[in-house]
């Protein structure tokens, strides 16, 4: 028996015909949609602030009244987090779309994850549960299920808990689907989106992905014929790293473990993962706060030819008596001038002052005030990217644990019938596992100085104030140098950025990868826009420009 699960959605906002392209494009049984992220709990917070019966994907709304039918045609189940803060209220609005079109599809819901009351101060605070309240609501006859804060894999095991009929204990099978929907979860990245070596294919509209699920917990990654982008080891290699950290990868359901992951090409645009093993979830349940950390705003000089270090200096010096007040005050000089160049552009650098305050006047007129009245007396050349604005409010992300016990797991079926989950019934406290056996380093040859994307993969991303670096080696000779040559003290010096920060490593020779955990690199999160890249979605880009002597042979 296959399950055959489809993702359309893969961040607030993705493309908007995801849903109906998937829905004609081939056979499915389920279509997830992955909606919710850090900063899009903020977002929706804030929306909830203005609307009190609002705080969901109201996109997923508008792309169900194009395809609630088709899907219901198809006999294909949606299941989505888009519910936000309010999944109740979107499954009602969801019921009221399906009256109005004549459908009789059962919509349900899932709660229980929002602690905000819990939490005073916080604009929303809520737990990540997994996926046996999707399972009840399908078990039960749903068509549709909408949930709150889940588990980006809870979208997958949660369907295939209940097709397959998995418990609780079934953990190698809940970790082969928690791997399969973590490939899933970000659309596109894992059919040649976001990728190191996208010259690899046509990656000018990448179809979405989807996973053919079987009982044993194995799957193969692949997509609809016919579309763009690719499936290849490598692609799903990238996804499996994106927003990782060690070996352990832990969920509320189950703890996989990504060192036992095997990865084959299993056909054109078809990739078989199988060997995951599973543990019992730890003790206790992530729950991720966002709150407003007050008020922020931003001015960019442009500095354009000569005396540069001179030019940032005087802007400097002038300004400073209007951020005398200002709590948190950060400037960047970008060097992006280039001597004698055949453009403007390219003659000129960047020099951004960012500052925050928990008064918005203290980031507001003050400081456009100011920038302002140096147009006609300061540098040659003056002028700035755009005026300052008034200040805008931004986000502080941070996460805490509760235990297993402490939240209301509830699947809410189509007539109000309520069903409780259980929480785990086994739990382990996480821990790192020993450091594994690297291979054998590459005997001594010659080497060239060149960039190391060359011979190696990368892929970032953020984990509230922490970014992570999965790096791939294409092939076993690489790995046998990458394992060897990019140690944290390596790291270190080809980012100087992170030389102050500490740098975790995480061998995983199953995929050939390290995946380097960089703490405190991004401040308060994502909202709080601590720096230039602020989910750290380019930090494995650059590290690929990074020159180190590479032996001859992998080049």
């Amino acid at each position: 028996m296959t399950l055959r699960i489809g993702n359309a959605s893969g961040f607030y906002g993705d493309r908007f015909d995801a849903m109906r392209e998937m829905l004609t494009g081939g056979e499915l049984d389920v279509l997830t949609g992955d909606y919710l992220a850090e900063l899009t709990m903020l977002i929706l917070g804030r929306d909830r602030l203005k609307d009190p019966g609002g705080g969901y994907a109201r996109t997923f709304l508008r792309q169900l009244e194009e395809c609630l039918g088709l899907a219901h045609e198809r006999g294909v189940k949606i299941v989505s987090n888009a519910g936000g803060l309010n999944p109740a209220g979107l499954a009602s609005r969801i019921g009221e779309l399906a009256d109005g079109l004549g459908l009789p599809v059962h919509v349900a819901h899932v709660e229980g994850d929002d602690l905000t009351a819990r939490h005073p101060g916080s604009l929303a605070a809520h737990a990540y549960l997994g996926g046996f309240g999707i399972a009840a609501c399908l078990r039960e006859g749903a068509d549709v299920v909408v949930t709150g804060r889940v588990t980006d894999a809870a979208l997958v095991t949660g369907p295939a808990a209940a097709r397959f009929g998995w418990g609780p204990g079934d953990y190698d099978r809940l970790a082969g689907a928690v791997v399969a929907g973590h490939v899933l979860e970000c659309g596109t990245q894992a059919t040649g989106g976001n990728y190191a070596f996208f010259q690899d294919g046509d990656v000018r509209r990448p179809g979405f992905p989807l996973a053919e699920l079987h009982e044993d917990g194995t799957a193969v990654i692949t997509k609809h014929p016919g579309t763009g982008g690719f499936v290849d080891v490598g692609t799903v290699t990238a996804q499996l790293l994106y927003e990782t950290a060690g070996a352990r990868y832990a969920g509320p359901d189950v703890t996989a473990r990504l060192d036992t992951i095997r990865l084959t090409q299993d056909g054109p645009d078809r990739v078989r993962i199988d060997g995951v093993s599973g543990e019992a979830p730890p003790p206790t349940l992530k729950v991720g706060l966002n709150r407003l950390g007050g008020f922020r705003n931003e001015v960019t000089f442009v500095l354009t030819g000569l005396d540069i270090e001179a030019k940032a200096a005087l802007v400097r010096e002038q300004m400073a008596p209007a951020l005398t007040k200002v709590a948190d005050v950060r400037w960047e000089l970008a060097r992006t001038d280039r001597p004698d160049a055949d453009t403007e552009e390219a003659a000129s650098a960047l020099l951004r002052l960012v500052v925050r305050d928990a008064e918005q006047e203290a980031v507001g007129r003050a400081l456009s005030g100011a920038a302002v009245e140096l147009a006609l007396a300061s540098y040659p050349g003056f002028h700035v990217l755009a005026p300052p604005g008034k200040g805008s409010p931004y986000g502080v992300f941070e996460d805490v644990y509760v235990p297993h016990g402490a939240v209301g797991h509830v699947a809410v079926l189509h007539g109000g019938r309520r069903i409780p989950v259980p929480s785990a019934h086994d739990t382990a406290v996480l821990e790192d596992v020993p450091q594994p056996p690297l291979p054998e380093p590459l005997p001594p040859g010659p080497v060239r100085r060149a960039p190391l994307g060359l011979v190696a993969g990368a892929r970032s991303g953020d984990k509230g104030g922490n970014a992570n670096v999965g790096v791939w080696a294409p092939t076993d000779e690489a790995w046998r140098w990458l394992a060897h040559t990019l140690t944290v003290d390596r790291f270190h010096e080809l980012l100087p950025e992170t030389a102050d920060l500490t740098v975790v490593r995480h061998p995983l020779p199953n995929l050939r990868a390290l995946n380097f955990v960089v703490e405190g690199i991004l401040g308060a999160g994502v909202a709080a826009q601590h720096r230039f890249d602020p989910q750290a979605k380019a930090l494995g880009e650059w590290l690929r420009t990074r020159h180190l002597d590479i032996p001859e042979a992998l080049l």
